[in-house]
């Protein structure tokens, strides 16, 4: 084995990812969500040996498991495609989630990479052989497989976050997570309290007011609201975007869209700047005008700037919120009881349904999938205080080793979509050499990663997440853990690896 340093591969800025490789590689992904599928669908014409694992027994990702009543993607349709599978059937501006999930089930299909999925597969470690080079992946079957290159594409929010609240367990009724739903628990005419006031609990509520005969959104801090009409497509402008893709691409590339994604990115990374004040106005306006009641209007004024957490779009939830029967429960729960959700102040909401809307453990990604790389190097030490990733991409010590939509990577009010295959444009290029048979194994200098993360962290006191809220985007220091730069600035650093920042083994 040798290093060399000095003339690492030269890359190009576009590189051809169906052009043969010279050498077959056996590359495995992990997951069989939007990422994992990108993958597979890029890789399958190399020529290499491609593993897709899937823990579950069907396709899908975060749109297999949310299957809530109200769920919507808050990217416009459009803009949530691959660039190379666009869809003019969408239904509405925001597409529902069961729509979004039969669109990857259609990709799949169409471009038959069903065959190199194994379902109900989970990987269960994943460890680097340093004499001979390999990943040697375990499975939930005990079955051990050695590979040339590992794809981590497990997702960001796949693990619910159950909260611990004291007397859960007693409730009478029916209690589940909004990502784990009961379709055999009746609704209609019942009362329902859902707790959390993410995007999933405001789009709950929103699908259940007049449903429920009461309805209670528990939330220990509401949420800043910007408005987005959601319109149905009309068979009309279906049919014109099946007979003039260029429509399509003006919605998804046009700047109407792209102008709002450039200014929220940034809006987040300086929280002093116009475009953040801009988006202020709009959120206070809508609050201001949407909220008729001055008592509800303040309880649901949130006391942290907009964006701090998740910026939340709706069309409809302060409408919703005041319609008879919704109640907005501003406060801390005490405890759960046989007979409802006791609140602090002493109220007591009675509940035939609990609904957990209690989000994602975000610091998970590939875990708990053990991962051991170079001379041993454990993940979960690599990933203490926190997760991190060059790009959301690459790490010291793990060669061959490579995550879609890793951590420090973008994740915000625009299509992750887009994020992934960005990087996998940046990861095919880093696999070029490889296929080329002249190098065995590339891997992340340890000083680039230095470099990087204390520029990351430099810049991320400096956005908008750090401006005095407590949020997922937070790590467990505290320091915001999303990419702290502009949409144009991710995009420029992905379009072509650095050979200095990489090691490159023959």
């Amino acid at each position: 084995m040798s290093t060399d340093t000095a003339t690492p591969p030269s890359f190009a800025p576009v590189y051809a990812p169906t052009a043969p490789a010279t050498r077959r590689l056996r590359i495995a992904v992990i997951g069989a969500g939007m990422a994992g599928i990108l993958a597979a669908i890029r890789l399958k014409p190399c020529g290499h040996e491609v593993v897709v694992f899937e823990k579950a027994d069907r396709i899908g990702g975060t749109w297999r498991e949310n299957t809530y009543p109200g769920l919507t993607c808050d990217v416009p349709a459009h803009a949530y495609t691959y660039s190379f599978a666009p869809n003019p059937e969408w239904s509405s501006f925001l597409a529902p989630g069961a729509e979004i999930q039969r669109y990857f089930e259609n990709v799949v299909r169409g471009h038959g990479i069903a065959p190199l999925i194994r379902f109900s597969t989970a990987v269960t470690t994943c460890v680097f052989d340093d004499e001979r080079r390999r990943w040697t992946l375990t499975d939930s079957h005990g079955k051990a497989e050695n590979f040339d290159v590992v794809v981590a594409a497990t997702g960001v929010l796949h693990h619910p976050n159950m909260p611990a609240l004291p007397g859960l367990e007693r409730f009478a009724g029916d209690a589940f997570h909004s990502a784990r739903w009961d379709h055999s628990v009746p609704l209609d005419g019942r009362r329902v309290a859902v707790v959390g006031s993410g995007s999933t609990g405001v789009q709950i509520i929103s699908a259940l007011a007049g449903r429920a005969a009461r309805l209670f959104h528990i939330q220990r801090t509401p949420q800043w609201i910007m408005p987005m009409p959601n319109e149905p497509y009309t068979d009309e402008q279906r049919a014109a975007f099946r007979a003039d893709p260029g429509l399509i691409d003006e919605m998804r590339y046009g700047e109407q869209y792209t102008g709002l994604v450039r200014r929220f990115t940034e809006a987040i990374i300086d929280k002093d700047s116009p475009e953040i004040q801009q988006i202020e106005a709009i959120v206070r306006d809508n609050l201001e005008r949407s909220v008729r009641d001055p008592q509800l209007r303040e309880a649901l004024r949130p006391r942290y700037r907009a964006a701090c957490k998740r910026l939340i779009y709706s069309p409809d939830y302060y409408d919703k919120l005041q319609q008879p029967g919704v109640e907005a429960v501003i406060g801390e729960i005490d405890r759960i009881e046989p007979e409802g959700v006791r609140m602090r102040d002493g109220s007591l909401k009675a509940a035939d349904v609990l609904v957990l809307a209690t989000g994602y453990q975000a610091d998970r990604f590939v875990r708990p999938m053990q991962v051991r790389g170079r001379g041993g190097a454990e993940l979960n030490a690599f990933w203490s205080p926190r997760p991190a990733a060059y790009l959301g991409i690459a790490m010291p010590a793990f060669p061959n080793f490579f995550m879609l939509n890793g951590p420090t990577g973008p994740v915000g009010n625009f299509s992750l979509i887009d994020i992934a295959e960005r990087q996998w444009a940046y990861i095919e290029q880093l696999l070029a050499p490889l296929a080329g048979g002249r190098y065995a194994e590339v891997e992340l200098r340890e000083e680039t990663m230095r470099g990087y993360e204390a520029e990351r962290i430099a810049a991320a006191s400096h956005t908008i997440f750090a401006s005095g809220c407590s949020s997922w985007y937070l790590d467990a220091t505290g320091v915001p853990a999303s990419w702290p730069w502009s949409y144009d600035e991710f995009a420029r650093r992905t379009a072509q690896p650095d050979g200095a920042d990489y090691l490159f083994l023959e």
